[in-house]
């Protein structure tokens, strides 16, 4: 039988329609009814394509005794947040309030005044990664309306009180190992968009620590499907309208499938992100393409993102003044043939529409087009479509810009950091190991401060009031490591080892979860953890990741313990929702491994330090120096061979013989390049 969401417009309220819940649509009527009955609502948000709302609908609201449940205790409202953003903003605002964090399905519970007073997002049918089960928090909220009525806050504190007093043990599941990661590859191919690159259908985020996991699966395992995935989506992202095909830097999603047209705000996390990502894939294969894009990439982030004080700005916004002083989205990034005419005249202007796919109907709004490369790697002459790039660039820069928002985030700023070090020393640019390290210093010297703690943000050079958050500790021990990789500093080693302490100390639970606020951090209704990636790294893999790099540096049996425990994760997630979990995967390669460790006792920059920095052996950590300095536990006892610099890799308590031969060391690091088909 149908609820009364059968009459809706919306198809995500339709996907609930045969649901045996007896789901009310967003209405006076719904709260007259809560009223009238005196139980609480439950408000539960989503939308047509999240994927973790299907997992829940079918586990929770398909099944018969649970809706009983939801039914008898409850009036429940469901809302398409694509539909009603406003509710959605209203009680997103109160969960991240509350948790630190948000996402969909978005679970409320709420007085007959719809005001919030229990927050959530997905909670599992049984007790796992963390969670309650979904049960247990109905129940808890039962119990709390029915004995202790009025008490909003206490409620949801006795809630809080109740649940915690639950076992919510993580981690036993153990580590992923190949079956995990066949069958995580398995889904991710499941989900490839043959035709278009990229994974799933519209809207189409760049899924970069996706990408990342199927270059280390290649790297690891040789399988030519994850590489030529990995060839083909990159591809398509850095041809299509979500990259700037005129200044480089790449906006936040495409809407459509085809890569087309862009949701314009540019973001500091998918520009790092992809950066780094472009590089690796440059260094799987030579192309010419990804060499392009990562270092475009970069030299936006620079020119663009760069503050003052040296750190990365986190975003450029999607709406700029157009001709008319109206704020419109992508303004500062379309063109019209008449605007190209303008700039270019006739003749370039008919060889710019056809580069670009600049059309008379446009490919965005009112006759508008977005910059793409249709033709792909059609033979074009390169003199003048640089030419006509650089002419059209200098035109846009005499638009109204986007604004930029300024607030320097150490996670987001960890992750440039780590991208700029490596594409600085893949190719040989200088610049952007310096830029990677001032804004290292950003961190350490604001972000750090005196306090001995990670402040999330900082603005003009002063740190913000916030704690850091896991996901902070992470992305910035990833940066800091990727950085003492590239310049041979052991300092930065030291550093990402004092963030990954306080990691052990104050964010670590039993079994192996981890939790997104520390332990001494401001106490809400409920301690937040979140082991999903979804636009960054979540905390939970970000440390992992950095917690078993830190570990393959140093041998400490600690670090190491608790990455493997944070694993158990990945173990449960990666077969299930592979896409959800891309940098736990990639971390997860990585362990199965080794990782390799690589010393090179000799120059920073040297020939053996540059083979090393390219080999693609998932995670392999690497130190350069001069022998026995101590910065780098990995270079003690570690002598020249015949006076020439030397390489010693060592991977599972096994170790090499030491080599001077740069095309040997290659060899072992599986630096050897790979040509996909058609690459």
């Amino acid at each position: 039988m149908a609820n009364r969401l059968a009459q809706s417009t919306s198809p995500y309220l339709l996907q609930h329609a045969d649901n045996p819940v007896d789901w009310w649509p967003w209405s006076p009527g719904a709260f007259e009814e809560a009223r009238s009955r005196n139980v609480p609502v439950v408000l539960s948000v989503g939308y047509a394509s999240c994927h973790w709302c299907h997992v829940m609908a079918h586990e929770s609201f398909e099944d018969e005794a649970t809706a009983a449940y939801m039914n008898e205790h409850f009036v429940n409202v469901k809302v398409d947040r694509e539909e009603r953003p406003d509710v959605d903003a209203v009680y997103m605002e109160a969960v991240q309030a509350a948790t630190g964090q948000g996402g969909w399905p978005m679970t409320v519970f709420l007085t007959a005044d719809a005001e919030p007073f229990y927050f959530g997002t997905y909670f599992p049918p049984e007790p796992r990664h963390g969670m309650p089960s979904f049960r247990q928090v109905l129940e808890g909220v039962v119990s709390a309306w029915n004995e202790r009525p009025g008490e909003v806050t206490e409620v949801a504190g006795r809630i809080v009180h109740d649940l915690a007093g639950r076992s919510l043990a993580h981690g036993g599941e153990g580590l992923p190992g190949e079956s995990e990661l066949a069958q995580a590859l398995l889904g991710v191919s499941r989900d490839y968009d043959e035709k278009h690159g990229g994974f799933g259908g519209a809207p189409k985020f760049p899924p970069s620590m996706t990408i990342e996991f199927l270059l280390r699966h290649h790297a690891r395992t040789g399988a030519e499907g994850a590489l030529q995935m990995a060839v083909d989506t990159c591809g398509a992202m850095a041809r299509g309208g979500m990259y700037d095909q005129l200044a480089g830097g790449f906006a936040r999603y495409s809407v459509d499938r085809e890569w087309v047209v862009p949701h314009f705000e540019k973001m500091l996390y998918d520009n790092a992100l992809l950066c780094r990502v472009y590089a690796h894939l440059w260094r799987a294969t030579g192309s010419e393409l990804a060499r392009r894009v990562a270092l475009e990439t970069a030299d936006f982030m620079v020119r663009e993102l760069r503050t003052a004080e040296g750190g990365f700005a986190s975003a450029l916004d999607a709406d700029s003044e157009d001709a008319d002083g109206k704020h419109v989205e992508g303004a500062y990034y379309v063109w019209t043939p008449a605007q190209l005419r303008e700039v270019l005249g006739e003749e370039d202007a008919a060889f710019a529409a056809a580069y670009f796919g600049v059309t008379e109907e446009g490919t965005f709004e009112e006759g508008s087009s977005v910059l793409q490369l249709p033709g792909g790697a059609a033979t074009v002459d390169g003199a003048r479509a640089a030419d006509v790039r650089a002419r059209l660039l200098a035109a846009r820069e005499e638009r109204a810009r986007p604004g930029r928002d300024d607030k320097v985030v150490a996670a987001w700023n960890g992750l440039a950091i780590a991208a700029l070090a490596e594409t600085g020393a893949y190719f040989e640019r200088p610049d952007l190991i310096e830029r990677a390290t001032e804004a290292a210093d950003l961190l350490v010297r604001v972000h750090m401060g005196d306090v001995a703690r990670l402040a999330r943000t900082s603005r003009d050079g002063r740190a913000g009031a916030n704690a850091g958050v896991l996901e902070d500790y992470g992305d910035v021990a990833e940066g800091f490591l990727a950085l003492a990789a590239v310049t041979g500093e052991g300092a930065w080693l030291e550093f990402a080892g004092f963030l990954l302490d306080i990691v052990l100390a104050h964010f670590t639970g039993e079994g192996g979860q981890l939790y997104d606020t520390a332990d001494d951090a401001e106490q809400l209704i409920r301690r937040p953890q979140d082991p999903t990636d979804s636009a960054t790294p979540a905390g939970w893999t970000a440390a992992a990741g950095a917690l078993l790099s830190y570990a393959a540096h140093t041998g400490s049996e600690a670090h190491r313990a608790a990455a493997e425990g944070a694993l158990g994760v990945v173990k449960a997630l990666g077969p299930r929702a592979p896409r959800f979990i891309g940098w736990g995967l990639a971390v997860a390669e990585a362990l199965l491994d080794g990782p390799r460790e690589v010393a090179v006792a000799g120059p920073v920059g040297g020939e053996l330090h540059r083979t090393a920095l390219l080999g693609r052996a998932p995670g392999a950590v690497v130190a350069a120096g001069v022998t026995g300095g101590g910065e780098f536990p990995l270079l003690v006892d570690r002598p020249l061979v015949g006076g020439a610099p030397t390489a010693y890799v060592c991977r599972h308590f096994v170790c090499d013989a030491p080599t001077t031969d740069a095309g040997e060391l290659a060899r072992k690091l599986g630096g050897e390049r790979t040509e996909p088909a058609g690459g």
